[in-house]
C-alpha cells in the first residue's frame, strides 16, 4: 500500500509541474497585453519600460516562469492589480468559500444519486427505473445558471422562503453553522448537486446492476443469504467507483461553479474569477486558476488512496 501511494505522488510532480507551465502560458498567449491595466494612459515609453522591467516582462519567458515558479514555491503568488493585496490574501478566503459550496452540493448530489442509483439499479425496466434515468439525464442538461435563476425567482422571489444572493446578512463574506448562514447556501448548493446527482445515479445504476449479474452474487443467494446481507455486498463492490466519481465532481465543482457563484454573489473563487477576467487583475487570475489546478490534482491523488485502501485490487493491477 505505501509503495502504491509513494508511486502515485511521484505521478502527481510532473502533473504539476505541466499545470503550472498552463497557467503561466495562458496569461501570455491571452489577447492584449498583460500590463494594460496599470499602464497609465499616456505614458512615455519610458515609463511603459519602467513598469514592464519591475513586473519582470522585459525578460525571456524561460527566466520569467521559473522566477514565478519560485515565488509560487514560497507561496508568494505576487499582488493584485485591482487592491495592491497579496494575491493568496484574495484566493485563500475565496477557496475557503467554494470548497464550503462544493462539499455541500457534493454531499447532497451524493445521497440523491446513490438513493435513486440503487432503486434503479435494483429495479431496473420498471417505472421507478425510468422515472430515475430520465430524471439524470434531465439533471446533467439543465444549464446550471439557468436553473439557479429559476429557483431564485421560485424560493427567493415568489415565495420569500430563502435569500436570492450572497452569503449572510449585509453581505458578510463569513460562513457559519447557523441558520442565518446555512440558509444562503440552499439555492446555490441545490443548483450545483443537480449535475453530481444525475451523474452519481447514473454510475451506481450501472455499477449495482453490473455487481448483481455477477457469479458470486447468483452463489450468494443460492446459499440463502438474506437480502440485508446481499445490499452489503453489492454497496462494498459498487463502492470504488462511486467513490471515484464522487472525488472527480468535487473537482470538478471547485473550478465549474463559476457561473453560479456569479448568479447567487457567493463569494468563493468562480466569483473571484469573474472578477478578475473583467477587470484583467491578471495575478489573481494565474493564481487562482493555478490554485484550483492543484487542488484538483490533490483531490484525484486522495480518490486514488481511497480507492486502493477500499478495494485492494487497485493496487495489484
Amino acid at each position: 500500500m505505501l509503495i502504491y501511494v509513494l508511486r502515485r505522488i511521484l505521478y502527481t510532480i510532473p502533473i504539476a509541474m505541466g499545470v503550472s507551465m498552463v497557467c503561466f502560458a495562458l496569461i501570455h498567449i491571452a489577447p492584449g497585453d498583460p500590463l494594460n491595466a496599470i499602464i497609465p494612459e499616456g505614458a512615455s515609453p519610458e515609463r511603459v519600460a519602467q513598469i514592464r522591467t519591475a513586473y519582470g516582462f522585459d525578460r525571456p519567458l524561460p527566466v520569467q516562469y521559473l522566477k514565478w515558479l519560485g515565488h509560487v514555491a514560497q507561496g508568494d503568488f505576487g499582488e493584485s492589480i485591482m487592491t495592491q493585496r497579496p494575491v493568496m490574501s484574495e484566493v485563500l478566503p475565496a477557496l475557503v468559500n467554494t470548497l464550503t459550496l462544493a462539499s455541500a452540493a457534493v454531499l447532497f448530489g451524493f445521497m440523491l444519486g446513490c438513493v435513486s442509483g440503487v432503486v434503479s439499479g435494483y429495479l431496473m425496466g420498471k417505472p421507478a427505473d425510468r422515472i430515475v434515468t430520465a430524471a439524470s439525464i434531465a439533471g446533467v442538461s439543465i444549464p446550471h445558471y439557468w436553473l439557479g435563476m429559476v429557483l431564485m425567482v421560485i424560493f427567493a422571489v415568489n415565495l420569500n422562503l430563502l435569500p436570492a444572493t450572497g452569503m449572510g446578512e449585509g453581505g458578510s463574506g463569513t460562513f457559519g453553522f447557523g441558520w442565518d448562514s446555512l440558509q444562503y447556501l440552499i439555492l446555490p448548493a441545490l443548483t450545483l448537486a443537480v449535475i453530481p446527482a444525475g451523474i452519481i445515479a447514473r454510475s451506481v445504476r450501472g455499477t449495482v446492476a453490473e455487481v448483481r449479474q455477477q457469479d458470486f452474487m447468483q452463489t450468494l443467494q443460492a446459499k440463502g443469504l438474506p437480502g440485508r446481507r446481499i445490499f452489503v455486498h453489492v454497496v462494498k463492490n459498487a463502492l470504488p467507483a462511486v467513490l471515484a466519481v464522487m472525488g472527480l465532481q468535487l473537482a470538478q465543482l471547485l473550478g465549474g461553479s463559476i457561473l453560479v457563484e456569479t448568479v447567487f454573489s457567493w463569494p468563493g473563487t468562480g466569483f473571484l474569477l469573474n472578477n478578475a477576467i473583467f477587470t484583467r487583475d491578471l495575478p489573481v487570475l494565474q493564481g487562482t486558476i493555478l490554485v484550483l489546478a492543484m487542488f484538483f490534482v490533490l483531490i484525484n491523488l486522495v480518490v486514488d488512496v481511497v480507492q486502493t485502501a477500499v478495494d485492494p485490487r487497485i493496487k495489484r493491477a
